[in-house]
């Protein structure tokens, strides 16, 4: 079942509902013919029907979560799509209403487009996080009309969640995304960007930082090349391959012990270190 099957949202909310409240509902009868024509025949049309008659309650579950200051009628296309995965999913055998069984697909998805948009850093990573996001206000509300007062530590308990996560996410819903763009002042064409410190390397030591790493690579490979032959095989093979090799895969290479190579590895380290820092081995 394709998004096809959501109808066209017009320019209000108010077109919208008027689209919405002609689709008829259904009784428990023909809710449970459809579900089971299109679970057991795949029935695209049954699950149309079923989708459209269900489309109302989609948007007094959006509803609930209008205090986010997202668009109403994004929150009832997401809805929307978690109702449509609902129908794929339910099963009339078990008795229960769709919507019964949908409502908990709406949530999820109007939480998670609600979560995604509300700022551009994600700040709802576990489990707790998410539980705080939409739960935090609400406590607090409860706890002060119960209290008078809602510390972190209160709130806390009762949602059975660390005080420093409680924290962290008061912080993170008290501040919104800001714009670098905006000006400081109306009308002066002074924004935050202008003030924000340019903390890139200069030109001049972009260069110096260039011809020093050419220089230590000359270096590298005129030590490399002073190394015995076999030597200079293990560090290539193990310091400078991009798929590195074992102990092992060497010291079947050369018929010698694992020990022997680790030996000959660190007998070059100190060989290159030394001529790199212009000592004597």
């Amino acid at each position: 079942m394709s998004q096809t099957y959501l109808p066209v949202i017009g320019d209000g909310f108010e077109h919208y509902m008027a689209r919405v409240n002609r689709f008829d509902l259904l009784s428990a009868e023909e809710e449970f013919e459809l579900a089971t024509r299109y679970q057991r025949d795949g029935d695209l049309d049954a699950a149309h029907r079923l989708v459209c008659a269900n489309l109302r309650f989609v948007v007094k579950v959006a509803m609930e979560y209008r205090g986010y200051g997202l668009r109403l009628l994004d929150l009832v296309q997401e809805g929307n799509i978690g109702l449509m995965q609902a129908v794929r999913k339910f099963d009339p055998e078990r008795g229960l209403r769709l919507i019964t069984y949908a409502v908990w697909w709406i949530r999820a998805y109007i939480q998670n487009y609600i979560m995604k948009s509300w700022s551009l850093v994600k700040i709802g990573t576990t489990q707790a996080q998410k539980k705080l996001f939409y739960k935090l206000a609400q406590t607090r509300s409860a706890l002060r009309n119960l209290t008078g007062a809602s510390s972190p530590g209160e709130i806390a308990d009762e949602l059975a969640v660390d005080e420093s996560v409680v924290a962290e996410m008061s912080q993170r819903l008290g501040q919104r995304d800001i714009s670098l763009d905006v000006e400081l002042a109306e009308g002066d064409d002074y924004t935050l960007l202008d003030i924000l410190p340019d903390r890139r390397a200069d030109q001049e030591t972009v260069l110096i930082s260039r011809e020093e790493r050419r220089l230590l690579g000359d270096r590298t490979r005129q030590a490399l090349a002073g190394l015995p032959p076999r030597e200079r095989r293990i560090i290539e093979q193990r310091i400078l391959a991009d798929q590195p090799r074992t102990l092992q895969e060497l010291a079947d290479e050369f018929r010698i012990s694992r020990e022997r190579v680790r030996q000959l590895e660190q007998n070059a380290l100190r060989r290159l270190r030394a001529v790199l820092a212009d000592e004597e081995p």
